[in-house]
């Protein structure tokens, strides 16, 4: 296995949001996106190394979340791993739909445009688990479930995450209904949809991670 370099990694992670447009979306020149990222260097240097995206655990993901970059402008930008068709949201989200999946309050964001999400597991133990019943296992592990943003960040730094019948919910972000937003792989390329809480599919599970940070400091979970 090749060992993890926190520094070269959390560098890798800030250059692919720059090249996929993340500065200009948001509406910065790229040296001042590249200040509003940096402190967060100090933070993803402490983070645990257990690494192996094949399994679907990543030690940090650099989160950008919709205050930056619209969700409408962050999907279409991930890609399978090595395929060329961009991601996309459902028409299954009536219009005004996304705007009220919103994190939940037990998310804790420490910021509201970019933080790190620590120790992340994919969550492929829960495929064919009742999402509800998922939720609960997470919540009394102390973790915490991934919002939409958060699993957009994590296929665009890791789309060999995303693989057939390994799949994952979104737990983290709810509209005060019954759906869980999710990303699967449909038309040969990354979707972003939604399924219902007590609905259960083998080939969905559910994504969570340890905790949410801004600075050395800060704590989102």
């Amino acid at each position: 296995m090749t060992p993890f370099d926190p520094a070269a990694e959390f560098d890798r992670q800030v250059h692919t949001l720059t090249e996929l447009g993340y500065p200009k979306l948001s509406g910065l020149a790229p040296e001042q996106f590249a200040a509003l990222l940096a402190p967060l260097r100090a933070t993803a240097l402490t983070a645990g190394t257990d690494y192996d995206p094949d399994s679907g655990r990543i030690p940090f993901v650099l989160v950008a979340t919709r205050e930056l970059v619209p969700i409408e402008e962050t999907m279409p930008r991930t890609t399978l791993h090595g395929g060329k068709l961009p991601g996309f949201v459902d028409r299954s989200f009536e219009p005004g739909a996304l705007e009220r999946f919103v994190a939940m309050r037990e998310a804790h964001l420490p910021d509201q445009r970019a933080y790190l999400l620590l120790d992340v597991e994919r969550g492929e133990e829960f495929c064919g688990a009742v999402p509800l019943d998922a939720m609960a296992a997470i919540a009394e592990r102390g973790r915490t479930l991934l919002t939409i943003e958060e699993g957009i960040a994590l296929i665009t730094h890791y789309p060999q995450v995303l693989v057939k019948n390994k799949c994952f919910s979104l737990g983290g972000s709810r509209s005060g209904d019954r759906r869980v937003p999710a990303i699967w792989i449909s038309q040969k390329a990354p979707k972003l949809g939604w399924c219902w809480e007590g609905n259960p599919h083998t080939w969905l599970g559910m994504a969570s991670a340890g905790d949410r940070r801004a600075t050395t400091g800060s704590s989102g979970s």
